[in-house]
């Protein structure tokens, strides 16, 4: 499986993970510093646009562009993924993912040497990105999941919590 086809199944898989889950567990945090479901959704949404698509159109549309970090710790400081809604957030993540899918595809095998500058990292490929795309992807399926898990099942599975450790 490709970089794309895991970008292209990763909303299915949340939906899937999201079947059964309350706004009321979607605001739910697990701790102060840490991402509640509704957080996750729209963290996602965020980066999506303003970090990995922005980043992708600097690299095919310039020789070897200074790009943006993103600091996901800085947003959530001010506040920038709380109060939403988190079929919203997903909803537009959801409508982005399809257009950024859409428009991986269509990029010429040359398109993906092409490089570009982070400020901190140095000089990396557009296949770096995207291979970072899909990572961050599968690290938000794994935390989605626990988030689900400590939330609709382990509440409820009584003495077997003595075998199982949640760390949402």
């Amino acid at each position: 499986m490709s970089a794309i086809d895991h970008l292209a199944a990763t909303p299915d898989i949340f939906r899937a993970l999201l079947a059964g889950v309350s706004d009321e567990q979607a605001h739910w945090k697990p701790a102060p510093d840490r991402f509640s479901i509704a957080e996750l959704l729209e963290h996602l949404s965020h980066v999506e646009g303003h970090y990995f698509r922005l980043n992708a159109d600097r690299i095919l549309g310039a020789e070897n562009p200074q790009i943006e970090t993103y600091d996901q710790n800085a947003y959530y400081v001010k506040g920038a993924y709380s109060g939403r809604d988190a079929e919203e957030s997903l909803a537009h993540w959801e409508e982005q993912r399809d257009d950024n899918v859409e428009f991986l595809g269509d990029i010429e095998p040359a398109g993906f040497a092409r490089t570009g500058v982070h400020p901190e990292l140095g000089e990396f490929t557009m296949t770096n990105l995207l291979a970072e795309w899909a990572l961050h992807d599968l690290g938000h399926i794994r935390q989605l999941a626990e988030l689900v898990r400590a939330q609709l099942y382990y509440p409820d599975i009584g003495p077997f919590q003595a075998q199982y450790t949640v760390r949402p």
